[in-house]
């Protein structure tokens, strides 16, 4: 009787962790944050894992993330991880027929982890969580992976920029990168940020761009040679394409 109440309690308490984790998760994508991201995050505030990384500087950046951050990590301090570790600790520590019983607990915890990644689970619960933060709280969902298109072709990229590459040492305006279906988001100079450059902004050598574009013609641009006229001329070629193939979709 006692080994089942054990067993309840650790299933118990480890589908709570799951759930809470899940919940912070969302919470964090409802602010901006990419899915993979927000998960890494909720998960690391809640285990105490304390991860430092610019990831992490970036979610508690802002107001509302922070808030909830606090919450994982206030959450997570209560005990559950550790209440969770004892009674792991105690079947170990067990023997004879208990170890029979760890064998049942690992079972079950595994068959939690699989129940909770499956996409049934997802479809099922996501939307429910979602709601509840949205009629709950102030957060607005900003997913900007379904806005910006990055769960297809799409990416936003930084680029160092160098002496010898074609990108350096001209202006925004006379690079025409709009023309290749690229936009300069942005530009970091010397531990200095400048946003939404405008079409007189030269980029330098060592300047770092942030850029947002089809990948395959970002990861182009980051290897194109200074002078190298062609490549310029064919992607905008390509892309006229791609907006003529867009603009028949948009008529039909």
């Amino acid at each position: 009787m006692v080994a089942t109440n054990q067993i309840l309690s650790v299933f118990i308490i480890f589908a709570l962790a799951l759930l809470v984790i899940r919940i912070g998760a969302i919470a964090l994508r409802m602010t901006g944050l990419s899915p993979d991201v927000a998960t890494f995050q909720a998960a690391s505030a809640f285990s105490g894992a304390g991860y430092t990384t610019e990831e992490a500087e970036f979610t508690v950046s802002e107001p509302s993330r922070r808030t909830i951050v606090i919450w994982l990590i206030r959450l997570g301090s209560v005990g559950v991880v550790s209440a969770l570790a004892s009674l792991l600790l105690s079947f170990i520590n067990a023997e004879g027929e208990n170890i029979l019983t760890l064998i049942y607990v690992i079972g079950g915890v595994i068959g939690i982890i699989l129940f909770a990644h499956s996409q049934l689970l997802n479809r099922a619960l996501t939307p429910i969580i979602e709601r509840t933060l949205d009629h709950t709280t102030d957060l607005t969902i900003q997913d900007y992976t379904q806005v910006l298109g990055l769960q297809s072709e799409y990416r936003v990229a930084e680029i160092e920029i160098n002496e010898d590459e074609w990108l350096a040492n001209d202006t925004a305006r006379e690079l025409n990168l709009s023309d290749e279906g690229v936009i300069l988001l942005g530009i970091e100079r010397n531990d200095d940020y400048i946003g939404a450059p405008g079409p007189d902004t030269e980029i330098q050598p060592g300047d770092t761009v942030t850029l947002y574009g089809k990948e395959d013609r970002l990861q182009e641009l980051a290897d194109r040679d200074e002078g190298d006229v062609e490549a310029h001329n064919e992607a905008r070629d390509e892309h006229e394409n791609i907006l003529s193939e867009q603009e028949r979709v948009i008529d039909q």
